[in-house]
């Protein structure tokens, strides 16, 4: 292992130290090496594996929580390279203060490009303005993406194999190009390091109220929403939304946050709404393990409209129809069981009064009625009453596969 790795770096060395370590120059020296000695084809994954197990010389191993997990199998003072596994992971999207290139070794991808828009800065840790993906795309085993620091590359991966596995050649730091900013869409940029020990303890105590129902709690949060700043306020309603949905006092709470700050306010709700949609799929993501099922999710999570998710899907699946192919795969993935029937976490309501052994079958007819758009009904459809078919409707609409139906 560390005989490939050495070489890797000490060519990249050379190169860089030629351009007398210019930043601008490391990302093209990085990716031009590893497309000239690509590791998907030149490294052996069991003997690397095993030569990091038994061998007891390697390079200073970070205590660096991205990846599951990250081997570094180079170092310098200035740069390494380091391999990441992702088993599950999907990252949030994210700058970074470092500079290179990273290549798929194993797997693939949805890779996903943003960039923010008239960013305005709340604190030294948040930012406001607006996240718009240019492009989405899927990398497969053997594609090299280049890494500037900073602004410049925003961007979100979405792994289909567990695991994958990436090879990073990075810069340890770019100075000036931090805080390592992660996006929460559409609206919100946060440093993800930064700790404000005193709000996560006031969360805690939150939590404590949740568990035991306390009657005030509501009242407690509305007061605090009143009171605090914009970025302790938000961190607020972040934790609290959820809760606050279950006792009907979301509206008020998040009216009084938009009153105390105005026009700063304006794109929290429906950046916070956006959140616990990516969440949702983020969480199906650990129950679904076919390669082709977690390519849709990726697609629900990150395809901005339904053509393009049609696209990506003949992109990958060019023989077949790609209507044909998200039907199958909706029919994969529906699930029967004793609390009834679903897709993802679309779930068959309990108010349509239908028998147990058809509604997997009408649930099918419904999701295609509204993929489809059809104006034609067909016979199972034509059996709901107009008010069944509206449940339906709003069923998939609040679901992970709303892009599909509405």
């Amino acid at each position: 292992m560390n005989e490939f790795f050495n070489e890797l770096g000490a060519t990249v060395l050379k190169q860089w130290k030629q351009k007398n370590f210019k930043l601008a120059e490391f990302p093209k020296i990085a990716s031009a090496e590893l497309n000239r000695r690509p590791p998907a084809k030149r490294v052996d994954l069991p003997a690397l594996i095993r030569d990091f197990l038994l061998r007891e010389e390697h390079p200073f191993q970070t205590d660096s929580n991205f990846g599951e997990p990250e081997l570094v199998v180079y170092a310098h003072p200035r740069f390494y390279i380091q391999l990441l596994f992702w088993m599950d992971g999907t990252t949030e999207i994210h700058q970074h203060a470092f500079s290179g290139a990273f290549h798929v070794m194993r797997g693939s991808s949805i890779h996903a490009h943003y960039e923010f828009a008239k960013a305005q800065p709340v604190t030294p840790s948040m930012q406001i303005g607006n996240l718009r993906m240019k492009e989405v795309e899927i990398l497969e085993t053997g594609r090299i993406v280049p890494i500037v620091s900073g602004p410049q590359t925003i961007h979100s991966l979405f792994h289909l194999e567990s695991p994958s596995i990436t090879v990073v050649v990075r810069t340890q730091h770019d100075p000036g190009t931090g805080p390592q900013f992660n996006y929460l869409p559409p609206h919100i940029a946060i440093d993800p390091v930064y700790s404000d020990l005193l709000t996560m303890r006031r969360k805690q105590v939150l939590d404590v109220l949740e568990h035991i129902e306390d009657s005030a709690y509501a009242e407690l949060v509305m007061e605090m929403i009143i009171d605090l700043d914009f970025e302790r306020g938000f961190y607020v309603l972040q934790h609290c939304m959820g809760y606050l949905q279950q006792l009907n006092k979301w509206t008020p709470a998040i009216s009084a946050f938009a009153r105390r700050h105005g026009a700063l306010a304006a794109g929290v709700e429906v950046t916070l709404q956006e959140e616990v949609r990516r969440d949702v799929i983020k969480n199906l993501r650990s129950a679904v393990v076919h390669t082709e099922h977690r390519f849709f999710l990726a697609l629900l999570m990150n395809a901005l409209t339904r053509d393009q998710l049609f696209s990506l899907v003949a992109e990958r699946f060019p023989k077949v129809e790609p209507l044909e192919t998200v039907l199958r795969w909706a029919e994969e993935l529906l699930e029967i069981t004793e609390e009834g029937v679903s897709i993802l976490d679309a779930g068959f309501p309990e108010t349509i009064e239908v028998e147990i052994d058809a509604q997997a079958d009408l649930f099918l007819a419904a999701f295609e009625y509204f993929l489809k758009h059809e104006k034609k009904r067909s016979p199972a459809i034509r059996r709901l009453s107009t008010a069944d078919i509206d449940q339906l409707r709003t069923i998939f609409a609040q679901s992970s596969l709303s892009l599909l139906t509405v």
